[in-house]
């Protein structure tokens, strides 16, 4: 069981743009070339920050069109936010605020045995790392820059901490990357 950080980023290190478009991902590739499909058969359960959850809010008829339900997930998830949010219709979501340390063990019960995704964003991967709780990141990198936005992971990591464990192509426009990020004993 693992706690993953599978994320899409440009090649300058931005997961969406400064006003949370994902507009500039979406030509880069068809998810079923990528190893998403396989990835998101082993996750048990979801966590999520409020920008990642109000963009799923704010997409729902994209997403919708795109899946068929304006949730796209079995999982259960936890959405870490300070604020009163909607629930989507069929989607099982627990809304949390706080340390990610004191619900981390409930997500790791109620995955079953299989991993945790965080699913964004990268200040949220970051607080899982500042935990110790983090085990993987798996990073798309798109063949974009975007200048500015929303930071993949907003922490400074230096080397040997991420330890590269694989490298793929995928097709002609995105390489994933797999870090294990290496515990002090």
């Amino acid at each position: 069981m693992k706690t993953q950080f599978f994320s899409a980023t440009s090649l300058d290190g931005f997961i969406a743009t400064e006003d949370d478009s994902l507009d500039w991902l979406f030509p880069l590739g068809d998810v079923n070339d990528s190893s998403y499909p396989a990835f998101i058969a082993e996750v048990g359960a979801l966590a999520m920050g409020s920008a990642t959850y109000e963009w799923m809010l704010h997409n729902a008829d994209k997403v919708a069109a795109e899946v068929g339900s304006a949730w796209p997930y079995t999982q259960p998830a936890w959405v870490f936010t300070s604020r009163k949010l909607p629930l989507i219709e069929g989607a099982d979501v627990r809304f949390v605020s706080g340390d990610v340390a004191s619900v981390h063990a409930g997500m790791r019960a109620a995955a079953g045995g299989k991993n945790i995704w965080i699913v964004g964003g990268g200040g949220l991967a970051g607080q899982f790392y500042d935990a110790g709780l983090l085990d993987e990141l798996i990073l798309q990198v798109g063949s974009v820059t975007l200048g500015q936005g929303k930071p993949l992971f907003p922490r400074r990591v230096l080397s040997p901490v991420l330890r590269l464990i694989s490298v793929r192509q995928i097709g002609t426009t995105m390489a994933e990357l797999r870090y294990e990020v290496h515990k002090a004993a």
